[in-house]
């Protein structure tokens, strides 16, 4: 992602003309061919977020968002475990915006393909695996007991 980011620099630059087209294509993606992954990826990345919190009640490991948040010691370990677990559904949201934008554009903006895909499959995944692992602790007969100070 990381080496599309440094294209899209290199290629386009990074000027305020260039946010704007970025958020204008972003927003011109919602319509037209392609908009099904707009569903596809957020499902994709919520039912991986469902089996980690899952995974991670069972385990009796700290909530994934908070961890990341509060504590800097276990943040890039954890912040590399989600990626490793949305890899795949990242790559999915890449490919499928180098289609779009062939399709739509008749060129390609690399660093626009990863905010898409990183929006579509990171972002869910970060927002609801801690929501998940909650519920899955309080579902009778899954995982350890509550953690110290959860109500």
């Amino acid at each position: 992602m990381l080496v599309f980011v440094v294209l899209g620099a290199v290629l386009y630059g990074v000027s305020a003309e260039v946010f704007g087209r970025i958020w204008r294509n972003m927003l011109d993606r919602t319509g037209g061919p392609m908009t099904f992954r707009f569903l596809l990826q957020p499902v994709m990345a919520s039912i991986a977020a469902l089996l980690d919190g899952i995974r991670d009640a069972r385990a009796g490991r700290g909530y994934y968002l908070r961890t990341i948040l509060t504590d800097p010691a276990a943040r890039a370990g954890r912040l590399h475990e989600g990626l490793i677990a949305s890899a795949r559904i990242i790559l999915l949201g890449l490919c499928m915006d180098v289609i779009y934008q062939v399709i739509e554009f008749r060129t390609f903006y690399p660093a626009e393909a990863v905010i898409i895909a990183l929006l579509l499959a990171f972002v869910p995944y970060v927002l609801l695996r801690g929501p998940f692992a909650r519920i899955a602790r309080r579902w009778p007969g899954s995982g350890p007991a509550k953690e110290k100070g959860e109500p």
